[in-house]
């Protein structure tokens, strides 16, 4: 197993991920300064030239989430999902896709100082929805689904975390105290320093 990685891309989720499993695998630096991430060898992993990418023999998988989910059902032993037939799963898949396709447009759109022009044709639709949903969603105490950390809070709590560190959003105190309880796990610990530095300057 091959993860394609680059501490400054959204990678670090990803091998925050391989960490809390705890398997072996080769991770592979790419180099942005050479731009070997838009360089054939790689766009024939990832056409996009965007990190993560994650190859499990000839299986290919791009984007934090699929790979997060591809990593939690294949050892499935680590319980980083929930199981097939739990009533759990919906809830958990719902964790996994609200962050990428509804979060993180909506925060790029907005820390470049753009509004899109008509919302309710938006999958995200607009910053009051998405941070009243963000409050409904983040757990008071544990983990997205109750006592069991997944690969939930790996994809939803890393996105709040990296929101907070950039600051795209000022965090209520019921979202800030679960990132903090993020920040408190030896594998977030062991792959996010550069993060954490960041945090303690302020």
């Amino acid at each position: 197993m091959k993860h394609y990685y680059n501490p400054m891309s959204r990678a670090i989720t990803t091998d925050w991920m391989l960490k809390e499993l705890e398997i072996e695998h080769e991770r592979v630096f790419i180099d942005f300064t050479t731009k070997e991430n838009h360089q054939a060898e790689y766009k024939n992993i990832n056409p996009m030239g965007k990190l993560p990418a994650l190859m499990d023999g000839d299986t290919v998988v791009t984007e934090v989430s699929a790979i997060c989910a591809y990593l939690a059902d294949k050892f499935p032993e680590k319980k980083l999902a929930p199981a097939i037939d739990s009533a759990d799963r919906g809830a958990y898949y719902r964790y996994l896709f609200f962050a990428c396709n509804t979060i993180e447009p909506m925060f790029s759109l907005s820390v470049c100082g753009l509004v899109h022009p008509e919302p309710t044709t938006a999958g995200w639709g607009d910053m009051p929805r998405v941070l009243e949903t963000i409050e409904s969603m983040t757990p008071e105490t544990g983990w997205a689904l109750g006592e069991q950390f997944t690969a939930a809070d790996v994809v939803f709590g890393g996105l709040l975390d990296f929101s907070m560190v950039f600051k795209w959003m000022e965090p209520s105190p019921k979202v800030a105290a679960y990132v903090d309880r993020i920040r408190q796990r030896p594998a977030y610990r062991e792959t996010h320093s550069a993060f954490l530095e960041m945090t303690e300057k302020g």
